[in-house]
């Protein structure tokens, strides 16, 4: 009976936002985000755009069982992360005092056709890891929901991608825009009444959640948060949905938006991170990403609407993410002309990517955030140097910074494997936050010394 009412209900939502996507779809409105009459956004469409699309999927599991594990430690950790609107936001806000309309605009005024290129490598590998992300999460909460059927995660993740580009693909950024609006306001609503029947249920105590150790100690939570700190700088400068919507309306709205959007955001996170802790607490056994823990913790209709949540935010990133892709291969790449089959076939071809790379087995979660998140690294000393202090940086040492983090996302990642030998023993997380260390030491050794005195 729950799987039918998830199943239902999450229909519904895609019928509504195939609904309220735009009928008539634009140039400018599929990359731009204008509206039909030719508007920018306004603030709380920014805000909940902004919200929906940075706490998808991923990221609520991931607060979950990072707070799972370790504690509140766990969920700071992650809930650090969304910082990035707070330090994104002094980023855009930099850059438009300096005349970019966009990241690429910045660097490429600076480092040129080859500093773009770097940059534009590191996001596309970052929207790629969006779709796969949500997608994943989209097939373990089928493969949960329906374990007697044999192709329950491999039906859903090709279904819910499909369902997702064909509105995407009609109106682009503004229907990302329009429908992000609706699924945010559902998401908030089913996710409340979720988090209320949490804070009413026997056993449940804020005192004991916020400080809980998690069943496997704060000490990796604690490094986790040390690294985000370390990352958050940096982090949603590589994040292009972000900063897509940091260029769309004018600079005192987009201002605003930011700050609320870290706000809303953060409480989100922190709050969906509780459930994964009282899991911890009343020592239930960690089983599917937390689902099949959940499904006995809590009544049916809690665990129906805590995946509803989670499958409107993959929904709702799906389309964002796919967006974004297609104004970097069109507006920024320009390896296709401004138009709407261009776009279109963008979107087609990332999702065909992401399903791909889900449908091969990776189950990993929270490996993405550190890989992206490390290789993003880079740009923090240039950013420091150049938005910041305004001095001019020598490619060679922009260069030298992208390499010590792309090395750095690749040490991460073949962890046990190709870097077995060169990190230190300990946790993945202790490794993570010695591998971060030493690429910002080797950035900000290469800017500082590549850097001219002369005022940018």
């Amino acid at each position: 009976m729950q799987t039918l009412a998830i199943i239902a209900l999450f229909a519904l939502v895609i019928i509504a936002s195939l609904a309220v996507a735009p009928r008539r779809a634009s140039v400018e409105g599929f990359f731009g985000g204008m509206s039909e009459s030719g508007r920018a956004p306004g603030l709380w469409t920014l805000v909940l755009s902004q919200v929906t699309t940075w706490i998808f999927a991923r990221s609520l599991m991931n607060a979950a069982i990072l707070g799972y594990f370790y504690g509140i430690w766990g969920v700071l950790a992650y809930t650090a992360y969304y910082g990035s609107f707070l330090t994104g936001g002094f980023v855009v806000s930099r850059m438009r005092e300096a005349g970019a309309g966009s990241v690429q605009d910045w660097l490429g005024a600076r480092f040129g056709g080859v500093g773009v290129t770097c940059y534009n490598l590191v996001i596309a590998l970052r929207l790629l890891s969006e779709v796969f992300a949500n997608l994943l999460v989209v097939g373990l909460i089928f493969a949960a929901a329906l374990p007697d059927v044999g192709m329950a995660r491999e039906g859903a993740i090709v279904l819910v991608a499909v369902l997702a580009l064909a509105y995407s693909a009609w109106g682009g950024l503004s229907a990302a825009l329009r429908t992000d609006v609706l699924q945010m306001a559902v998401f908030l609503a089913v996710f409340a009444v979720a988090f209320v029947a949490l804070i009413l249920s026997p056993g449940f105590d804020f005192g004991a959640v916020l400080t809980a150790p998690g069943t496997s100690g704060a000490w990796n939570g604690q490094v986790l948060l040390l690294v985000a700190f370390l990352q958050v700088f940096s982090y949603p400068v590589h994040d292009p949905v972000m900063m897509d919507r940091g260029f769309l309306a004018d600079r005192a709205t987009t201002r605003r938006s930011f700050l609320h959007a870290f706000w809303v955001s953060s409480l989100c996170i922190i709050a969906f991170g509780m459930f994964g802790i009282q899991a911890g607490i009343v020592g239930a056994e960690y089983e599917g990403q937390l689902l099949g823990t959940w499904s006995m913790m809590f009544p049916a209709w809690v665990y129906v609407a805590l995946l509803l949540s989670l499958l409107i935010s993959a929904l709702s990133t799906l389309d964002s993410a796919l967006a974004s892709a297609a104004r970097l291969v069109v507006d920024e790449l320009r390896l296709a002309p401004r138009s709407l089959t261009s776009g279109r076939l963008t979107m087609v071809v990332f999702t065909l990517l992401g399903a791909g790379l889900t449908l091969w087995g990776n189950q990993s979660l929270f490996d993405a955030v550190a890989v992206s998140g490390t290789a993003s690294m880079f740009l923090t000393p240039v950013l420091v140097a150049g938005l910041i202090l305004g001095r001019p940086v020598a490619l060679w040492a922009y260069l030298t910074a992208f390499g010590a983090a792309m090395l750095g996302a690749i040490a991460y990642f073949t962890r046990d494997t190709l870097f077995v030998h060169l990190l230190p023993e300990g946790h993945k997380y202790e490794q993570l936050l010695v591998i971060c260390i030493v690429v910002l030491a080797v950035g900000f050794v290469a800017v500082l010394l590549g850097m001219s005195r002369k005022t940018a």
